[in-house]
């Protein structure tokens, strides 16, 4: 008879990694937490305000605008952005020097640094001085992105798209390189065309992969605060506020730790929740499949 021998110590390795987490993410969430149901005046003086900061959040019209804001601008750059980067992949080459050109332009945008980039789109769009914003005039639109909503939101998302449908680009490229050719045989064989290839056979085997790309663009997009901040500072007015950018008006231009404490979490939380409803969605159609 076997008797299986289990060994625990091999868990006093995972203790570093458990101290460092907690380090960085349980003692500060505590500590926002712990600011949440207390109003401060400084002098680590502290008096309990219980759920007041969470209500008060909730029942804001500044908060309603900003996550509307941000709803939108995440809707409009998934929108774009996952389309755009399939097709891409699918005109990158498969073989010879193109595939090391093209995956180095592609990878080119992800590092530049995201304060790097609010600044070189803030230059680029200026109406009087960049290139794209003296370019946009000069066909006879007019285009002022510090002092138009319009042309404030069109440039913030011209500027997502330039820097982050990379990422989905190199995803989905590498999810195509990884069909088999024997798929491909045997669509030839059927007399299947170029799209039927991609509709039965490519967007099928992507599917997990832009489970991935989805995922991970809808975090940054919600979570996005550096370049719409250094490119228009959530102007002209609120029309480029997003949650991030309102949350850091609140927590340090207003030096109300308890209300941004409080909505610091309610953002944690939406983007938790609405995570977790993708990925169930996402592995209910993958068990029916």
């Amino acid at each position: 008879m076997n008797h299986r021998v289990t060994h625990q110590k091999a868990w006093w390795m995972v203790l570093p990694v458990v101290a460092l987490v907690a380090f960085n993410a349980v003692i500060p969430l505590m500590t926002v937490v712990n600011y949440s149901f207390q109003e401060t005046f400084g002098d680590n003086v502290f008096f309990w305000e219980g759920t007041r900061w969470y209500l008060q959040i909730l029942q804001s019209d500044r908060f309603h605008a900003a996550l509307y804001r941000q709803l939108i601008f995440t809707g409009i750059v998934l929108a774009v952005e996952i389309p755009l980067g399939i097709a891409i992949a699918l005109c990158m080459p498969r073989k010879g020097i193109g595939v090391s050109v093209c995956l180095v332009l592609m990878a080119l945008p992800l590092l530049i640094p995201w304060n790097v980039v609010g600044a070189m789109w803030n230059i680029f769009a200026l109406p009087d001085i960049g290139l794209l914003g003296r370019g946009i005039n000069a066909l006879g639109i007019d285009y002022n992105f510090t002092r138009q909503p319009l042309s404030a939101w069109f440039t913030v998302i011209l500027m997502d798209i330039w820097h982050w449908t990379s990422l989905v680009v190199l995803l989905c490229y590498a999810g195509l390189c990884a069909i088999p050719n024997a798929y491909y045989q045997a669509g030839k064989i059927d007399g299947a065309g170029n799209w039927q290839i991609f509709r039965h056979i490519q967007l099928p085997k992507l599917k997990r992969v832009l489970t991935i790309a989805i995922l991970l663009r809808f975090m940054d997009s919600f979570m996005i605060y550096t370049e719409p901040f250094v490119l228009t500072g959530g102007g002209p007015g609120n029309a480029t506020t997003f949650l991030s950018i309102d949350l850091v008006k609140i927590a340090l231009g207003q030096f109300d730790l308890g209300p941004a404490a409080a909505m610091s979490l309610i953002y944690f939380i939406i983007i938790l929740l609405l995570c977790w409803v993708f990925h169930t969605l996402m592995m209910r159609g993958e068990e029916r499949s």
